[in-house]
């Protein structure tokens, strides 16, 4: 039986078009990751970001990988729910962590989170992939944004670095960056509350506008892997790079690094 906070219908959706919304799946755990993210922007990790753009004003900060040492974050990703829901909606035995990342634009930020699947940029691949996105300040015209479908195509989209929008790789094997408003693509976007998550498969282009707000938005990602997903090779350095992990070409991702949780380890 699904997880109570979802039926057949999110998991349907989620496998045709890529993306669903969780209502409150972070509900009960909103307070604890405001602590975490306060914590994460006193003490920026080796690749906190402020994402300066030129003729951009605000403050755009992001960072990722930080569970092990921020304890709030490593908390609500071992006792909440998102694992056994992204199991379910990925149709998967398994849920294993690939990362945190944390987002936040603070009011009056005029940068956009650029058009971008999360795939490439990784160094794996399986079509058993979630990531979650939970705002911890109620959103309206700065929440994401997701092409419906989009993790269905054909080729995947070129990643590239968000402030200088340069390539990170040889452009060759990847279809350019498309402009889904211009090009009238299906975009799925929902007001939402603190502690509600979109859950978006890997492959699914997403986006979201600038804060023009005059309150902060903060939002916290939770990244998942299932049964299928492999280490791949990548023409270059990937985000988050990982250094020094040792896996080869085709492995499952080591559990010592990316620990399963779920089913929960007894």
């Amino acid at each position: 039986m699904p997880h109570p906070l979802i039926t057949q219908d999110h998991v349907d959706q989620f496998q045709r078009d890529g993306v669903v919304l969780v209502k409150g799946l972070f509900a009960a755990h909103v307070d604890t990751l405001r602590s975490g993210v306060e914590r994460n922007m006193d003490a920026p990790g080796p690749y906190a970001s402020n994402n300066d753009k030129a003729g951009e004003r605000g403050l755009f900060f992001d960072d990722y990988c930080n569970w092990q040492r921020i304890p709030e974050f490593e908390t609500v990703i071992r006792t909440s729910d998102a694992a056994e829901v992204g199991a379910q909606l990925m149709q998967s035995d398994t849920a294993q962590l690939f990362h945190d990342h944390v987002l936040v634009k603070e009011p009056g930020t005029s940068m956009a989170t650029p058009w971008h699947q999360d795939g490439p940029y990784y160094f794996v691949e399986g079509r058993q992939t979630v990531s979650f996105w939970s705002p911890l300040d109620p959103v309206t015209n700065a929440t994401l944004r997701c092409v419906a479908g989009s993790h269905l195509w054909e080729k995947p989209v070129l990643p590239t670095r968000w402030a200088k929008g340069d390539a990170f790789f040889d452009p060759a094997p990847y279809m350019p960056v498309p402009d889904p408003d211009a090009e009238a693509m299906e975009i799925r976007e929902w007001q939402m509350e603190p502690g509600d998550a979109v859950a978006f498969n890997y492959g699914t282009l997403h986006g979201a506008r600038g804060n023009t707000a005059d309150t902060r938005r903060r939002a916290f990602s939770l990244r998942l892997v299932g049964d299928d997903a492999r280490y791949v090779e990548r023409p270059g350095p990937t985000s988050p790079p990982f250094p020094g992990h040792g896996m080869t070409a085709g492995d499952r991702l080591r559990e010592d690094w990316f620990p399963v949780l779920w089913p929960h380890p007894q």
